[in-house]
């Protein structure tokens, strides 16, 4: 396990530009503040010299109402410094979470998909978004300014220790380099642990998210018991490597401060002699007492600070590692303008293409003319290659070998966010998002007005039941959409394809998982979204696709046959294989009946 370099923390300063003002005042604050901590030692001189022991009241009084305006002046400084440095702590958490999450969608899917990348999952992700931002927010929110505001009071109590009683402030001043062999061993090992226990706390979420997105199908395993059990192993495992980075910070603290106060401990002895031998005011003591205390308080809050300082290198690392993450679906340089009006021509030439890690291609060598407006269907069995060629289309990939034309255009010329803007999709699982019906619908048009709205939702033989919600519109879904059943869930995402109004339009299975009376009014949907649409569908339900003017047949990645139903039944035997599973006679026989 490497551990993270504290120097990743310089990248996100850049961050903090735009707040450089805040910067400076913070800064200004944080002087003002030390300085009249240390100007306290000074007073706290005179009240005893000058005015206890001189039994002057005059003196006192003076010494007492300076100290009073210092301190006030300390109270202002200190809490303008407090306000500033959590202000800047929370902006840089803000920004930092934006800055990674417009970054995040920038990526294509295959980044989160990947199998051989567990740290990409969404839980993860999340984590990062949450927990290690807030360890960065804790940092430059707070840890820096301690540690600036310490380093400052050290290096002030150090000189005026100096000032005060040169033979003394060596006693002191040799407690301090002892505390730095503990600081860089128990450092070492704090900066390890600390990326460790983060990555632990980001399997926490990473499990969690998963058995609560997938809860039916947990219950109705009755898999609970297995997922409490594997869960709080995983509680127990992140704890217990908390546990040890806390064991060694607090080890680290402990040894620092030992070192430091002893040596204090052993200045008073010496100066209380010095004091009983008449070589040094009790004024003085007090003073130098003062600043040695300063200066180990100082010394130990640097050194806690410094396992603060590990854990966000951490935190940085990870975060820093998400933003270096460069999109391989880009916008070239100078992207070709789509024709206006689109015809929605489609072309596939000699496509090829691997996921990453199989060895196995998902398709070979395809070529294929698809006519503006044609209604073509991909059928095939499972792991054919069908969803792979729409996910193409959507440049979610790029081919491996050979290209893929809308309009003549190579889709690698265009900007993804055009291409996806003339493209609707109809997944199998329409994917929902928390918010009003009308929210959802708007999701590829947020202008889109109401009557907008209500006429693509009648046309997607939805208005009907969204009328019938408690709000119509305006009633919350809730996550995914839950409480709506799967025909309901694919007519409002038929709803919001019309709404978008694409030129190209592509069905992966929309009616798979339907029931016959909901198959029945999702495919009268379909129809009236399919028209005048250059439409590319994969059906595993033949009876669906049968008046598609093409009927693609796919397996194992090529285009196997093509035609119309009643030719693939006589020309294609996977075909009439897949027709014989599904309509339970012979189909060549029945058709000649």
């Amino acid at each position: 396990m490497t551990a993270p370099d504290p120097r990743v923390l310089l990248r996100l300063l850049i961050l903090l530009r735009p707040y450089r003002w805040h910067l400076l005042l913070a800064a200004l604050a944080l002087l003002a503040a030390s300085g009249s901590v240390l100007l306290l030692g000074q007073g706290l001189r005179l009240v005893i010299d000058q005015g206890f022991l001189a039994e002057d009241l005059a003196r006192l009084n003076q010494a007492l109402a300076l100290m009073l305006g210092v301190v006030t002046v300390l109270a202002m400084a200190s809490a303008l410094r407090y306000y500033l440095v959590t202000w800047i702590g929370e902006r840089l958490a803000a920004d930092l979470r934006r800055r990674v999450f417009d970054h995040l969608l920038d990526l294509e899917p295959g980044f989160f998909e990947s199998a051989a990348h567990a740290d990409r999952g969404p839980g993860e992700i999340t984590s990062r978004l949450t927990a290690d931002t807030s360890v960065l927010q804790t940092l430059f929110g707070s840890s820096i300014s301690l540690a600036l505001r310490n380093l400052v009071m050290l290096l002030g109590a150090v000189v005026l220790m100096l000032v005060t009683q040169p033979w003394l402030s060596a006693l002191v001043l040799l407690g301090i380099p002892a505390t730095v062999l503990p600081i860089l061993w128990f450092g070492r090992r704090v900066r390890r642990l600390s990326r460790f226990s983060q990555d632990r706390v980001a399997e926490l979420g990473r499990y969690a998210g998963e058995a609560l997105s997938g809860i039916r199908t947990v219950q109705a395993f009755n898999h609970e018991a297995v997922d409490r059990r594997c869960y709080g192993e995983r509680v127990e495992d992140a704890f217990a490597t908390a546990i040890i980075r806390t064991r060694q910070r607090a080890w680290l603290t402990a040894v620092a401060m030992l070192a430091v106060f002893a040596a204090v401990g052993l200045m008073l002895w010496q100066g209380g002699h010095a004091v009983l031998a008449g070589t040094m005011t009790a004024g003085e003591l007090s003073a130098f007492v003062f600043y040695a205390v300063l200066a180990a308080g100082a010394v130990a809050t640097l050194a806690e600070v410094a396992g603060d300082v590990q854990r966000a290198a951490g935190a940085a690392e990870r975060l820093l590692e998400l933003l270096d993450t460069q999109p391989t679906i880009q916008a070239p340089a100078a992207p070709v303008a789509l024709p206006s009006p689109l015809r929605g021509e489609i072309q596939l030439e000699r496509l090829g293409f691997t996921y990453p890690g199989r060895e196995q291609p998902a398709l070979t060598g395809l070529d294929l003319l698809i006519r503006p407006g044609e209604r073509v269907a991909l059928v095939g069995p499972s792991g054919a290659g069908k969803s792979t060629l729409l996910a193409l289309l959507l440049r979610f990939h790029d081919p491996d070998s050979g290209r893929i034309r809308l309009d003549g255009i190579d889709l690698r010329d265009l900007d993804p966010h055009a291409l996806r803007a003339v493209m609707g999709l109809v997944a199998q699982e329409p994917v929902l998002f928390t918010g009003t019906v009308a929210e959802n619908l708007r999701y590829g048009k947020p202008e889109a007005p109401l009557t907008e709205l209500r006429r693509a939702a009648h046309d997607a033989n939805a208005l009907a039941f969204i009328e019938a919600l408690p709000q119509g519109l305006d009633t919350p879904l809730g996550p995914g959409g839950v409480q709506l059943s799967g025909g309901q869930r694919q007519r409002l995402a038929i709803a919001r394809a019309l709404l978008k109004n694409p030129r190209v339009l592509l069905l992966d299975e929309a009616t798979s998982a339907l029931d016959a009376e909901s198959e029945r009014q999702v495919q009268q949907a379909l129809d009236r979204l399919m028209e005048q649409r250059t439409s590319l569908v994969i059906a595993h339900r033949l009876a669906t696709v049968i008046a598609a003017d093409r009927l693609l047949v796919v397996d194992q990645g090529r285009l196997v046959a093509t035609g119309h139903h009643t030719e693939l039944l006589e020309t294609s035997p996977l075909y009439r294989h897949l027709a014989d599973l599904q309509f339970g006679q012979p189909q060549a026989s029945a058709e000649n009946a």
